[in-house]
């Protein structure tokens, strides 16, 4: 019914010689089949900041493959000076990585005396990751929530 009242409104506005305002319709969204197998991306390579309480891991990281990366998941893994397990955190991008997009990822791990080392791990939902280590990428603007 609401667009049959919309019609009646805009019929009126033009018998009354009212300007109607054009309202654009947005195109269809396209939807675009996301990476199977081994998706690309660049990432920078991982900074580590300790604070009081936590190690906190930056990386940057850039969909250079040509459709979208699906479930995006990394996994930091810490290790002591022996090579046992420490802790970790993992990261998972709910929304696809488009091609061309950079996305800041943030690893958050509980700090204790015994962090040595750490190693990454990254995976998506269809396959693995192939990842380039390149000096520098454009930090992504920060959006609005």
């Amino acid at each position: 019914m609401a667009g049959r009242a919309e019609t009646c409104v805009v019929a009126a506005a033009v018998v009354l010689g009212l300007s109607v305002p054009v309202v654009a319709q947005e195109a269809p969204r396209k939807l675009v089949a996301p990476v199977r197998g081994a998706a690309k991306v660049e990432i920078t390579r991982p900074t580590t900041k300790r604070t009081a309480t936590e190690a906190v891991t930056t990386i940057l990281l850039k969909n250079v493959d040509t459709a979208p990366i699906a479930g995006l998941l990394v996994e930091e893994n810490w290790y002591d000076a022996q090579g046992n397990p420490v802790g970790g955190d993992v990261y998972r991008h709910r929304k696809p990585i488009q091609p061309g997009e950079v996305i800041t990822i943030t690893l958050r791990t509980p700090r204790s005396p015994k962090l040595s080392r750490n190693q990454c791990v990254f995976r998506h939902a269809n396959g693995t990751i192939q990842q380039t280590v390149v000096p520098k990428l454009e930090a992504p603007a920060m959006a609005k929530q």
